[in-house]
């Protein structure tokens, strides 16, 4: 239950023409940069404008002053961009999604609808439909000794061939507070993660993750 169809509704996102071609999401990461720049030639100059290079803004989006954005970078309708936050680029903000106050974001996509609201960080990660992450909690998507990811799911383990991977979200997840999303990390969707947790590995579908490899199933 990790594959791209099993963890995200693709009908909520833009990306969705990169997404549908992979078997598992993080295969879409090397490709968001170039899907971006492709993407934003074709918009319809009447709901976005072209603000720097490679940057492409609904017209309908909230953006603070004081936020720095680096392209390429799609900002979707009715998003909302608040103070200090910083788009390093190659990044897809959803529609009515939220990148708050000093968050980071990089190579990453937002599903329509995902918040990030608060002192967050979110590298080389996707987060799906209506995501939340709570204050402080992050993705960490490098290892300490920098060699390629491999994602271990029970007994079975995926040989990514990637060094960066953060998160991968899937829809209707709830993030707590302080929590750290491990490189690697997968969560199904409609999952929730307990504040301050250490997140690991594959987190299921519908389930509950109350500590480091402390998981149950929702009732």
């Amino acid at each position: 239950m990790i594959k791209t169809k099993d963890l995200f509704d693709l009908s909520h996102t833009a990306a969705a023409p990169l997404l549908e071609n992979t078997e598992y999401a993080w295969e879409a990461l090397s490709g968001i940069k170039g899907f971006i720049m492709e993407l934003g030639a074709t918009l319809d100059s009447a709901i976005y404008e072209k603000r720097g290079e490679n940057v492409w803004i609904a017209k309908s989006a909230t953006v603070a002053p004081t936020a720095l954005i680096n392209g390429p970078c799609i900002i979707m309708e009715d998003a909302e961009i608040r103070h200090c936050a910083f788009v390093r680029g190659s990044a897809i903000i959803g529609k009515g999604a939220l990148l708050g106050n000093s968050c980071e974001i990089k190579n990453a996509i937002l599903f329509d609808g995902a918040q990030i609201p608060h002192f967050n960080y979110i590298g080389d990660s996707i987060v799906g439909y209506k995501s939340h992450f709570g204050a402080g909690s992050i993705t960490s998507n490098i290892k300490s000794d920098k060699t390629n990811i491999t994602i271990k799911n029970g007994e079975e383990k995926i040989e990514t061939g990637l060094r960066k991977i953060g998160g991968i979200v899937g829809d209707n997840v709830e993030i707590g507070c302080n929590a750290v999303l491990c490189p690697g990390t997968v969560i199904g969707k409609n999952s929730n993660v307990y504040p301050l947790v250490r997140v690991r590995g594959v987190i299921p579908a519908n389930s509950i993750c109350k500590d480091s490899g402390v998981v149950v199933a929702k009732r």
